[in-house]
């Protein structure tokens, strides 16, 4: 999710007033002043210059940069609308599917309302970098797309009938947003399944954490579980309250739930990373020219308790940032399957007259130097679950997070159970 501090957002997603997120790492809001005269022609320029001066890859795609700006600069152009063609023209040279330009509808689409409540189905979507294909990070709790049966790693292969063969995540948002209580069809391919998911649009209210106190089933007290659905702006606060109620109620441990977690923030992700870490890197951004910004710990952790963290193909960017920070320091256990890779960090910026453009600017690395980009973090104990085991914890999302419907759940609770008791047999002899 994506919204001010005029800092990163890694791992993100980008929440859109549509419902639906674009993932693409590491997001930075400038509320930088545009050119005071639009003409198409300046508007052109200054796009190239925000690329010229930050793009991540100094080789522009090996692309002849410079030729690039006099050949869309030699030409007339009567509109902004034609101005912002030739934008997405030119951006296209560069092969990132993450870094965009946005009409000025489309990058009001790109906000993010500070109070968590979009308009849409509630997706994450991204575009394979490879296929093109654009492909749902996950679909987020609690909304019509989860409620529909809609699943990590789905291809949207229609909108509506209309193939999404060239589509870009632009235009596939402005066919899937809409009024509320109308309808959209999402043709999806599953494995060598197509399916059509009708799906009507509607508010959502996001709160990204949810918390409860469990049974430890093995006399060692109560355990703490935790699920992260996104690292929106109020992830951090929300995350900070639930440890420290859970901390009031004496648990002996934690399990956090980042499963089908797309990502958002980078701060938030560092600050709930600080919450768990007393010391040590949390992650660290390099840009083209080698120059390194590194996050870490402040020594003021909430607690030092055992900690279990759940992961899958879902967890995204920020999730994998936290993940990532959590393993690398050994301060928890990492269980589920492998995460969704995402190791990009953008810049997103307004331009013109209400435009917008999103530009990869950095990569991000893990405390040990690991790039998860396209790679995803490995857990330390794999736990796949069948395609029944996924249907029916979204059916029946009151059996996530329980032993006898979560396997993936009741192994990250085996494990805590087991560190709890080390933990406390150490804390004895102390």
């Amino acid at each position: 999710m994506v919204i001010a501090k005029r800092g990163l957002i890694l791992g993100v997603t980008a929440l859109m007033l549509t419902g639906v997120t674009v993932i693409g790492a590491g997001i930075h809001l400038s509320s930088q002043a545009s050119l005071s005269n639009n003409a198409p022609k300046e508007l052109i320029d200054e796009v190239w210059q925000i690329i010229d001066k930050t793009y991540v890859d100094g080789t522009f795609n090996q692309v002849d940069w410079k030729a690039t700006r006099n050949e869309y600069l030699d030409k007339t152009y009567t509109s902004e609308e034609q101005a912002y063609d030739a934008i997405k023209e030119m951006l296209k040279k560069l092969d990132d599917p993450y870094t965009r330009f946005m009409d000025p509808e489309e990058f009001k689409n790109m906000q993010i309302d500070t109070s968590g409540e979009l308009t849409g189905v509630g997706i994450q979507l991204t575009q394979d970098p490879d296929s093109k294909k654009l492909v749902v990070i996950s679909p987020i709790e609690d909304t019509p797309a989860f409620d529909a049966g809609i699943q990590a790693k789905d291809i949207i292969s229609k909108i509506d009938g209309q193939s999404t063969k060239g589509m870009n995540i632009n235009e596939a948002v402005s066919l899937i947003r809409g009024p509320i209580g109308s309808q959209v069809i999402l043709t999806i391919k599953r494995e060598n399944l197509e399916i059509e998911f009708p799906i009507v649009r509607a508010k959502i209210e996001i709160h990204p954490v949810k918390y409860s106190q469990k049974e430890s089933y093995n006399s060692l007290g109560k355990v703490g579980y935790i699920r992260l659905s996104q690292f929106s702006a109020n992830a951090a606060g929300e995350m900070r309250e639930a440890i420290g109620n859970l901390e009031t109620q004496k648990v002996s441990g934690y399990i956090l739930d980042l499963r089908s977690n797309p990502g958002g923030l980078l701060y938030a992700s560092i600050e709930i990373a600080r919450m768990w870490l007393k010391r040590g890197d949390i992650v660290s951004t390099v840009d083209r020219n080698g120059v390194t910004d590194r996050q870490k710990a402040n020594n003021r952790s909430l607690t030092d308790k055992p900690l279990v963290v759940m992961v899958d193909g879902g967890s995204a960017s920020a999730s994998e940032i936290l993940s990532g920070a959590l393993q690398d320091n050994k301060r928890a256990t990492l269980v589920g399957t492998k995460t969704f890779g995402k190791g990009l960090v953008q810049s997103v910026r307004s331009v013109g007259k209400g435009a917008g453009i999103a530009v990869t600017i950095a990569k991000y690395f893990t405390p040990n130097g690991r790039d998860i980009n396209k790679l995803g973090i490995q857990p330390d104990v794999k736990i796949p679950l069948s395609e029944k085991q996924k249907e029916t914890l979204q059916k029946n999302r009151d059996k996530i997070g329980t032993i006898e419907a979560d396997p993936q759940y009741a192994k990250a609770l085996d494990i805590l159970n087991k560190e709890i008791a080390e933990f406390q047999n150490q804390t004895a002899q102390w």
